[in-house]
């Protein structure tokens, strides 16, 4: 009797235990850095305190040789690719801007004049996701639950906070510099800021940040950066130099007022605080239905392209994120408890050396003219079929043709676009030129070629696809950017952590369209539509 009543606590203890393992975790945490290379956590990882960057590796799973599988790695695509699980290919977030074939113009990856801005007057902040033709694992969670889950979105760039939050979520907010220094979002949300926004914005936090940045460390000790004065960044407006310290109150009038906090590590620190606000005002986590909260850190970015990968700013404002993820997961672990969260931290794309930087260290670099390659395209074109105007646009790597020209002219479209890959394939810096043809009919499996046709949209992308050569950019000859295949821009951290996680590291190539498969697998949701990746089943407890 006695050994009977033992058996019965015994299975009662271990139905119950695993009830509570494959409870959901009552809120979700996806954080984009924006332009982490993966080497920024080797490299500073002496420097790092144990609440940040080292909690997610010592408590979760570290996906040491996490890439992006698509060409090309900027903002936009790279959001929407970490939460559809696919690639541009298919989400249609083809880059930033890109050339609209139907509407003969430019066109934002966020921009939709049908909503108006909430919160500001500025124009810009016309936004919704609407461009972005799939859902995204926030989208499957808001369906799943019938809405009741909870999805925010929050980034100073808008396209960092509306392309994680997906189509249905219950806001997105970015930040809206110059003159105002507030957080802002448009209609498509909702009419009128929630009383917490607003009484976020009406307090001096943003005010505050206008103060000297100074190294958080002895700047002695910053040995993994080089020197603070060199020739390879550009910095701010009315300083001299790109040396520490910069008073930000003094020199914001000539950067932009309040925008000058983006380019610091005080606008991490504003959107740690603001997305802390969130967690309070939106009552995230509270309950049994899991909440979404997604966080892009853009301010890496800034000062990524301001300063280059290998600035002492860089590594102050890595540092200084460090103390920011610690400061988020504390009040984590107070206002939704240990245990009861579940946080992914990723990048949206990493980043180039400084071309000059690799020039003076005798590494092969450089960079490319756009302009002269318009010129020179323009030439061979009308030489080769006696018209001017068969090159309609060229950019982001892209060329477009004009493609009722060339009908008129009773040309034959691939014909064309093969002579443009033999004619600019010998210009200098030009490493591989591939067709939309070619594109559409052939089968990549590997290599730069896989990666451009993941990032080919048939409907979107341009009749000639171009590679530059490694470490060679165009763009100003201090800072620097980020958009190719090459591994410095693919290269990015997977850490994940919390419920359901197991803890452990991985060299297995994980991809990053294998992010919001893994996360619907761990709420047990449906994948987002048209996803690609797969889950990591290896980091799922």
């Amino acid at each position: 009797m006695k050994n009977a009543f033992l058996l019965i606590i015994i299975c009662f203890s271990f139905t119950f235990s695993k009830a509570q393992s494959n409870e959901k975790p009552k809120l979700v945490v996806g954080i984009v850095v924006d332009q982490m290379r993966y080497d920024y956590l080797t490299r500073f990882d002496a420097k790092y305190g144990n609440g940040g960057f080292k909690r997610m590796m010592n408590e979760g799973f570290n996906c040491k040789n996490n890439h992006f599988n698509y060409i090309p790695t900027y903002t936009g695509p790279g959001h929407a690719a970490v939460y559809t699980g696919t690639t541009p290919k298919y989400h249609g977030i083809i880059s930033n801007n890109w050339y609209d074939k139907v509407e003969k113009k430019s066109v934002y990856c966020v921009n939709d004049d049908s909503f108006n801005p909430v919160g500001t007057e500025d124009k810009y902040s016309r936004v919704s996701p609407n461009r972005m033709t799939v859902t995204t694992v926030t989208d499957q969670l808001r369906l799943h639950t019938q809405q009741r889950s909870k999805v925010i979105g929050i980034a100073m760039k808008d396209r960092g906070a509306v392309l994680p939050a997906g189509h249905s979520a219950n806001a997105a907010y970015w930040f809206q510099g110059k003159g105002e220094g507030n957080w802002v979002t448009s209609s498509y949300y909702m009419e009128e800021l929630p009383q917490w926004v607003k009484t976020f914005n009406d307090s001096k936090v943003t005010e505050d940040y206008l103060k000297p940045w100074n190294t958080l460390l002895d700047i002695n000790t910053y040995t993994e950066s080089g020197l603070d004065l060199n020739n390879f960044e550009n910095g701010f407006r009315g300083k001299e130099s790109a040396t520490f310290p910069y008073d930000l109150k003094a020199l914001s009038e000539e950067n932009n007022g309040f925008d000058i906090i983006k380019s610091t590590p005080y606008g991490n620190s504003l959107t740690t605080d603001f997305a802390i606000a969130a967690i309070d005002g939106e009552d995230l986590g509270k309950d049994n239905v899991t909440d979404f909260l997604a966080i892009s850190y853009s301010s890496t970015d800034y000062v990524g392209h301001n300063f280059g990968v290998n600035a002492k700013e860089t590594e102050d404002t890595y540092l200084r994120l460090d103390k920011d993820l610690e400061r988020l997961f504390t009040v984590l672990d107070t206002k939704v408890g240990k245990g009861n969260y579940t946080v992914f931290l990723t990048a949206d794309h990493a980043a180039a050396d400084v071309p000059s930087f690799l020039q003076s260290q005798k590494i092969a670099a450089g960079y490319y003219d756009l302009n002269d390659f318009r010129k020179k395209l323009n030439v061979f074109l009308a030489r080769t079929y006696g018209a001017s105007d068969l090159l309609e646009y060229a950019g982001d790597f892209q060329i477009f043709l004009n493609r009722a020209k060339i009908k008129s002219l009773k040309l034959n479209l691939a014909e064309v676009q093969e002579a443009i890959v033999n004619e600019i394939i010998d210009y200098k810096f030009i490493d591989k030129a591939y067709s939309a043809t070619a594109m559409r009919n052939t089968s990549y499996n590997h290599g730069i070629e896989h990666l451009l046709q993941n990032g080919y949209h048939q409907k979107r992308s341009g009749d000639v696809l171009v590679v530059l050569s490694p470490s060679v950019i165009s763009y100003s000859k201090k800072g620097t950017t980020h958009g190719s295949g090459y591994t410095y821009d693919t290269h990015v951290p997977l850490l994940l952590f919390g419920k359901g996680i197991k803890q452990g590291e991985t060299l297995q190539k994980t991809r990053i369209t294998d992010i919001a498969p893994t996360i619907s697998a761990l709420l047990n949701i449906a994948f987002p539509n048209a996803a690609t990746g797969q889950p990591l089943g290896f980091v799922l407890d």
